[in-house]
């Protein structure tokens, strides 16, 4: 099974990226993930099951621990890693506005 995460860290700091966020960012980057699509606004990794959970809980306890006050959170099924089918699975990035154009 393939996974897309979703996430956000709290408080936004527009002048410089917050520790929360820095942490946050080191975890998906470092992680065995592939599609990471990291921006200021929301940030987004796709990969196996197992290496997407894995990030999470990292990302979960190391983004609380260096001061994040809030976490949004969410993850979607994209289906099967070894099913071939247009599961959304390696497009790469979000795939915002593709179809404008």
């Amino acid at each position: 099974m393939r996974l897309r995460v979703e996430f956000t860290t709290e408080p936004f700091d527009l002048e410089e990226a917050p520790a929360h966020a820095l942490a946050a960012r080191e975890v998906i980057e470092t992680a065995a993930l592939d599609a990471v699509d990291v921006g200021p606004f929301g940030n987004t990794a796709e990969g196996g099951a197992e290496p997407v959970l894995t990030a999470v809980d990292a990302l979960l306890r190391r983004s609380l621990a260096a001061g994040a006050t809030r976490i949004s959170l969410q993850v979607n099924v994209l289906g099967d890693e070894g099913d071939g089918g247009d599961s959304g699975g390696s497009g790469g990035g979000r795939g915002d506005g593709e179809g404008d154009r």
